[in-house]
């Protein structure tokens, strides 16, 4: 069975790429900003590049936020991919004329690396999660990043008996340790480029396309 995915265009950059990536491994791929198409898809993938608040600012004009929390709230997949995973958490400590807090789907704040060279652009390790799905058959492969902030904590830890739904967290590394990707349940998100990484970025896609 083809899955349907969207590709939500609220002006965030090319994303021409995702389309033909996600087209390769089997999806029908449709690139728009209608709310109920984005709404009733079998997955939506949300792109992001440049400014964090900017890219919050286009969400919010393409009723981003009320999708995506829709959607979350009713177990349809999502998949964040760069900026499009850093909205996913509280905020960002990225300089702003007007910023605007994010999705808070995940504690915590985006913030500056640390290291000597930023941006931290190309390929890097990921430390992946135990049991993650996504990178089923990539575990120890590289993924391309294009980055200057990332999420250097995780704090959102389940306990007891919901330990069997805790998050999977998949970390990298450039200056600091930061998170490369979450599995949450029907969110998804990572810091990388999937539709940029070759063979590797095309199993990933791949391995959520065929779970939805």
């Amino acid at each position: 069975m083809t899955r349907r995915v969207v590709i939500l265009d609220y002006g965030s950059g090319n994303v021409r790429s995702a389309v033909r990536a996600l087209e390769r491994v089997g999806a029908s791929v449709e690139l728009t900003a209608d709310p109920h198409a984005a709404l009733e898809c079998e997955g939506l993938f949300v792109p992001g590049v440049g400014n964090f608040h900017a890219c919050m600012a286009g969400l919010a004009a393409a009723h981003g936020p009320r999708i995506i929390g829709r959607r979350v709230a009713g177990s349809r997949p999502v998949l964040g991919i760069c900026v499009g995973m850093q909205v996913m958490f509280d905020g960002s400590a990225e300089p702003s004329a007007a910023p605007r807090e994010g999705l808070a789907e995940w504690p915590g704040t985006v913030e500056r690396l640390p290291a000597d060279i930023v941006p931290h652009m190309g390929w890097s390790e990921v430390e992946v999660g135990a049991g993650s799905r996504l990178f089923r058959g990539v575990e120890q492969e590289r993924f391309y990043f294009v980055h200057s902030y990332a999420v250097q904590s995780w704090t959102l830890e389940a306990t007891g008996a919901f330990a069997v739904v805790a998050p999977t967290v998949t970390w990298a590394e450039h200056g600091a340790r930061f998170v490369a990707a979450v599995e949450n349940g029907p969110l998804c998100a990572t810091q990388f480029h999937p539709e940029k990484s070759g063979d590797a970025g095309l199993q990933l896609l791949e391995n959520w396309v065929e779970s939805l």
